[in-house]
């Protein structure tokens, strides 16, 4: 909650302050009133008023949340952001092809990371293995558009195999 009771020489009462989409939203609600300060019902009154305020702004702020971490899921390329692919070196030494997945889990509020071979699923199973993962830890259901989009989003073996040329120059 970001109501916070201010009490200073030029202000007395509420302030309401939360940050949506970079903007601050900030709102002071008065405890005077004629000079005197507001006791009883009265701030109780106040207090709700400003208490309101902020549910609305937190509800807009989380709104806001989820449409920019929606919106930031693929790159300017269309590829999925926090999928990657790459070249695994085993402790054996051979090099082996991966997706790695490492993302902001919203399930779990930390970071969260995993590889699936494509050795050892093929190219279309590595891939729905990992947007399996990453959709568990984004919430995002199933059903939605967004995840169909998210399969169509696999990379093709060629592109797989311009990577790993590239991958091989390093």
């Amino acid at each position: 909650m970001s109501v916070e009771l201010l009490d200073t020489t030029r202000f007395h009462g509420f302030r309401v302050r939360r940050q949506i989409a970079g903007k601050t939203f900030q709102e002071y609600f008065s405890l005077k009133a004629n000079g005197k300060r507001m006791r009883g019902a009265d701030r109780a009154k106040v207090k709700a008023k400003a208490e309101s305020r902020d549910s609305v702004l937190a509800k807009q702020q989380a709104k806001a949340k989820t449409e920019a971490a929606r919106s930031s899921l693929f790159d300017i390329k269309g590829k999925v952001r926090g999928i990657l692919f790459r070249m695994k070196t085993e402790k054996s030494g051979t090099r082996t092809p991966v997706f790695q997945i490492g993302i902001m889990s919203t399930k779990l509020d930390k970071i969260v990371n995993t590889t699936v071979s494509i050795n050892l699923h093929g190219l279309k199973g590595a891939w729905q293995k990992a947007v399996d993962f990453y959709v568990q830890h984004k919430k995002i259901s199933k059903k939605s558009l967004l995840y169909r989009k998210l399969v169509r989003a696999q990379p093709n073996k060629a592109q797989l195999d311009a990577m790993k040329k590239r991958r091989k120059r390093r």
